[in-house]
């Protein structure tokens, strides 16, 4: 069912306790994956057109699960406000999160554990192989929404604590927090308010963020760099009222023509952004040619990729805008009218080292100085995350790669992020001392946020092992060193 794990050269290869755990994952896997495809049956979809009851149904089988493991003093579903309305009598909630606390003895240090429940919607069922809820095997890879972002990520900490206490007992040194959010995938809207109420139970030396990706199927990954995020939805405007086409046409700018020309000045002739006032991180990269690029990405026979410089910093390095929706008449609709008004939302991504919302001010900015026959435009719903630099200086950083080395076999590479984890931010102001890990169980064909996000089982067997073996290590380690 999945590739075989590597044996592991040198000192490592003869360690009993390493060689035992290997073991203990292997002989759980099975286990791991059955309630995994559980987990993904359940629709935990945290976006607001969707029924808030899966995501309680969701929350809960999680915390059956971590409850099941039988090393934690407390386990518990948990909201805090969103943010904004924290005096309210009545604030409004975010969604429900899982909680779990074991306190460190004899000098060990504390992890916390971080994944989330909550998962994209589906979007057609008619995209999908198979049904986005009723996970499926093909091969080496399990299908389903939330298969791998992130309800795996949640199965790699549980299997990998499953594997830790098989070996050492439920009887450990070390300190573990878990946090289980339940609304990554809509804006985190509680998370802020979460960690400053539960401080004194998710406070730790070490973070592990199990929400990220590897670098192949046989290579691991720590993200270093994560870009930023700003969205907004922009509504351009040029009419009182719609107008006949033929009459007024060629001497009233309608508002589809003012979006066109005005969302046309966000980029360079060559894709790449054309905004006054977004930065470029200049982060070194590795070597990925163009064909990778049509490999992982689907890019069409005869279409140019964007942008300049290299591939790896397009992505991880620069800034990125994107256009994700377009409210206006679809065509089965469309009559010969002016449209008076169109909204569309606008999708950035922040270099690493610049703040979100000096990036938000920039676009803006740009818009009205460039906006076509003095178009009416409103900014609203304005969203924005920070970027994040790990530091990687720190011990467990070390404790990491050696680990993940002895799991797959070879060592770890560093990696940027395209995308966005804007959570870390608030991690890193709640939690400044501790260390934080971005990993992950996804390889490049995992298609998160995509029909068909599927995991693939050796990766997942792979990082697991890695995450019981950082554990193992913590367990023995002196917690100020």
């Amino acid at each position: 069912m999945t590739d075989s794990l590597p044996t592991v050269a040198g000192a490592d290869a003869a360690n009993p306790q390493v060689e035992a755990i290997r073991a203990a994952v292997a002989d759980g896997f099975p286990s791991t994956i059955a309630d995994l495809t559980d987990l993904v049956k359940i629709p935990s979809v945290s976006w607001p057109a969707f029924d808030p009851a899966n995501l309680q149904a969701s929350a809960e089988a999680v915390a059956e699960l971590v409850r099941g493991l039988d090393v934690f003093d407390l386990v518990d579903v948990r909201r805090a406000p969103v943010a904004g309305a924290e005096g309210d009598d009545d604030p409004q909630l975010g969604s429900p999160a899982v909680i779990a606390h074991r306190a460190a003895r004899n000098g060990r240090p504390t992890v916390l554990l971080y994944a989330h429940h909550d998962v994209q919607p589906p979007g057609r069922d008619e995209d999908w192989d198979s049904s986005p809820f009723e996970p499926t095997l093909r091969g080496d890879r399990l299908y389903g929404r939330g298969a791998a972002d992130d309800k795996a990520g949640i199965m790699a900490h549980v299997g990998a604590i499953r594997a830790l206490t098989s070996v050492l007992g439920h009887d450990l040194d070390l300190g573990i927090a878990l946090f289980i959010e339940g609304e990554e995938e809509y804006l985190s809207q509680s998370f802020g308010n979460f960690l400053h109420a539960h401080r004194d139970l998710l406070a730790a030396d070490a973070i592990i963020v199990a929400d990220s990706g590897n670098w192949d199927l046989e290579t691991p990954a720590i993200t270093v760099a994560l870009r930023g995020a700003v969205a907004f939805n922009l509504r351009i405007d040029t009419l009182a009222h719609a107008s006949h086409s033929g009459m007024f046409g060629g001497a009233v700018p309608d508002a589809m023509f003012a979006a066109i020309r005005l969302l046309d000045t966000l980029w360079a002739a060559d894709g790449s952004v054309a905004v006054d006032g977004l930065t470029s991180a200049g982060l070194e990269t590795p070597d990925y040619d163009e064909a990778q690029l049509r490999a992982e990405t689907g890019l069409l026979e005869g279409v140019a990729p964007v942008g300049n410089d290299t591939i790896l910093s397009r992505i991880w390095s620069q800034p990125a805008i994107t256009i994700t929706g377009i409210d206006a008449p679809d065509i089965a609709n469309a009559s010969n009218t002016l449209v008076p008004g169109v909204r569309v939302r606008v999708s950035a991504r922040v270099a690493p080292g610049q703040d979100a919302r000096e990036a938000y001010e920039a676009i803006r900015a740009h818009l009205e100085r460039n906006v076509p026959f003095g178009a009416k435009l409103t900014f609203e719903d304005v969203d924005t995350g920070q970027p994040f630099l790990v530091d990687t200086s720190g011990w467990a950083v070390a404790e990491t790669r050696g680990a993940m080395e002895d799991a797959w076999g070879t060592a770890p590479v560093e990696i940027g992020v395209g995308g966005s984890i804007p959570f870390i931010a608030e991690l890193v102001d709640e939690f400044p001392s501790a260390q934080i890990l971005v990993t992950g169980v996804e390889d490049p064909d995992s298609r998160a946020h995509s029909p068909n996000e599927s995991l693939h089982l050796g990766v997942f067997q792979r990082s697991l092992l890695a995450e019981a073996l950082f554990l193992a290590r913590l367990d023995a380690r002196d917690g100020d060193s």
